[in-house]
């Protein structure tokens, strides 16, 4: 029996014998973005089985700018500032209302994954950062958010709203994306604090109009009762509705552009983007210490 080898004998000449290779940061960078991409498209993949998301996403906000651009289609010229319409008034304010309604909603795909128990199989995989789950979702909302976006402005530019320059619509574009993630980040941070989707519906529901009719979307400041000069003034839905607004109805701007007379200040074209990269920054730490505690 003295030439038998045992298990454990074994095992320990194969790991002498294994060489390690150490990960580099540029393997881990790798790995991150396969994972990040991979989940993002498993969300595609959703969406393609299921596409009444994306089609009711595009229909409702063109019922609103149909209907409500006919509804005020004789309200007499220069009432709604310099534009020449209501519907060019009002697409700005569409534009930013279905990447916020969408970006609102970026937190149920993964309440879902919660309840169902597929975001606990994620989190016992050996993943490479748990952050790549956060970075697929919001990937996945800023381009639905965008395609959302390029619809209704096809569909303004038919309806007599007019269309900005290649200039103005990639500056609409930054502003989208700027909006949705901050929005996408406080979604994501709701879906992982409350306790199921009822509570994250609820949450949706009741802020998704009050921050609407709280805005600049339907109507300037100018008509609105003082008090709520100054809620529309504090909404950052008005800091991304504005300068898209302004795009609108002017093909060259510049950062000291005002375009915005708030009840204590002038707000300009620069002033706003720095809001709403506020706002991103400020929401986006704020979930930082409740995402580590729940993929710990």
């Amino acid at each position: 029996m003295s030439g038998t080898i045992t298990p454990s004998q074994t095992n320990i000449s194969q790991l002498s014998d294994t060489k390690t290779t150490p990960l580099t940061s540029g393997s881990l960078v790798g790995d991150f973005f396969q994972e990040t991409f991979a989940l993002t498209r498993r969300l595609f993949i959703q969406l393609k089985r299921r596409p009444s998301t994306l089609i009711a996403g595009v229909i409702q906000p063109l019922m609103w700018l149909i209907l409500f651009g006919a509804l005020f289609q004789n309200v007499p010229q220069g009432l709604f500032g310099e534009s020449q319409n209501y519907g060019q008034f009002l697409g700005a304010g569409i534009i930013v209302f279905t990447a916020f309604a969408g970006a609102l909603n970026a937190g149920l795909p993964v309440m879902f994954d919660r309840e169902f128990g597929f975001l606990n199989r994620l989190l016992v995989a050996p993943l490479t950062s748990r952050f790549s789950i956060v970075l697929a979702s919001a990937t996945f909302i800023v381009t639905l958010s965008l395609i959302q976006s390029a619809i209704i402005i096809a569909a303004g530019a038919f309806l007599g709203a007019g269309l900005p320059n290649i200039l103005g619509l990639s500056t609409i574009a930054l502003i989208v994306l700027m909006l949705v993630l901050g929005v996408t980040g406080l979604s994501l941070g709701l879906a992982f604090a409350l306790p199921g989707h009822i509570e994250l519906l609820a949450v949706i529901f009741v802020t998704n109009l009050p921050l609407l009719f709280a805005s600049t979307a339907l109507a300037p400041l100018s008509f609105m009762p003082s008090w709520l000069q100054v809620v529309a003034s504090l909404n950052p839905l008005s800091y991304a509705i504005e300068p898209i607004r302004y795009l609108y109805l002017h093909n060259d701007f510049s950062f000291g552009s005002v375009v915005m007379e708030a009840p204590f200040a002038d707000i300009s074209f620069g002033v706003a983007l720095l809001v709403l990269l506020v706002f991103d920054i400020v929401t986006l730490v704020a979930i930082q210490p409740l995402l580590r505690r729940r993929f710990a």
